[in-house]
């Protein structure tokens, strides 16, 4: 028996969308659309002294009145802390957690370490056996094994990384904060039952860190896509502050929201032709779900020009 795919977007209400979290959706609606499944929306709102009033809602109509429509009711992270304390403590009963006293400070000093990983330094495990000597938990961290973990991205082709090299063992809780992105995430498209994860490459990276916590909990690992980023001028990453694509920030939809949907579709590889361009946005979303080619997804990341 052949499963439809279940995809989601995953956005932060930090501020409001730009053309990367933009693409982003659109990316992850496609994958998902095309081959008959369901697309999701989970807003990761767990961090909430950095989430911004009213922002969830702007992203939520925004996303809405592009055509992005969702299936179900929004999940909200904050509203979940019950299952990530329940993965947690699993965790804790495997004797993989332990807790860590090193500060900012600390961490900072051993940047200069040699052979760093792709995210800097690996974590140098200096409280893997116990904490020092006068130091009280900052921290909670999962104890990572020397073994390469490897995936197949739908976009990016093969990927390997040796957890213990590349970052050491990494943070999965705060002593006085929100559980860590890497748990939660991985909680949270178990308990969806998500089986396509779509997202920007920035993210290429902490997927092996996820994979690792799916084999330790019994999760099933989802088939994953990492796409191009949106860059600004010089090749860096965009931010919050940069494009915002927002309906309380100026975005019309008469004028700019087919508009957007067309330079999403094209940075994604997709031509649109001029007659299909013209058209409201759902029309150019189905347009685009029904001749939807992943292969032609380029994997460099770079400036959106047409808009």
């Amino acid at each position: 028996m052949t499963h439809l795919p279940v995809g989601r977007f995953a956005p932060s209400p930090t501020g409001p969308l730009h053309l990367g979290s933009l693409v982003a959706a659109v990316g992850s609606w496609l994958f998902a659309r095309a081959s008959g499944g369901s697309w999701l929306i989970r807003m990761e709102d767990l961090d909430l002294p950095r989430v911004v009033p009213g922002m969830a809602d702007d992203i939520l109509r925004t996303l809405e009145r592009l055509g992005l429509e969702w299936d179900g009711e929004v999940v909200w992270q904050s509203r979940r802390t019950e299952l990530y304390e329940a993965a947690f403590e699993t965790l804790c009963d495997q004797g993989m957690i332990y807790p860590c006293g090193c500060s900012r400070s600390d961490l900072a000093r051993s940047a200069s370490a040699p052979h760093p990983g792709e995210d800097g330094p690996p974590y140098s495990g200096v409280c893997r056996d116990g904490l020092q000597e006068g130091r009280g938990a900052r921290s909670f961290r999962l104890r990572v094994i020397d073994e390469e973990i490897l995936f197949v991205d739908a976009v990016m082709g093969e990927y390997r990384q040796n957890l213990l090299h590349a970052c050491g063992d990494f943070v999965v809780r705060r002593k006085d904060g929100p559980f860590a992105y890497q748990l939660a995430v991985v909680v949270d498209d178990a308990a969806m039952g998500v089986t396509q994860v779509v997202r920007g490459t920035d993210l290429l990276s902490s997927t092996p860190r996820q994979i690792h916590l799916q084999r330790l909990l019994g999760l099933p690992t989802a088939c994953h896509a990492h796409l191009p980023l949106v860059t600004g001028s010089g090749g860096s990453k965009l931010s919050k502050r940069d494009c915002a694509v927002s309906l309380t920030q100026g975005l019309h939809l008469a004028t700019d929201g087919g508009r957007l949907i067309v330079a999403s579709l094209e940075f994604l590889g997709q031509t649109v032709p001029a007659e299909v361009a013209a058209a409201p946005c759902r029309e150019i979303l189905e347009w685009g779900r029904g001749r939807f080619d992943p292969t032609r997804i380029p994997c460099q990341s770079r400036e959106l020009t047409s808009v």
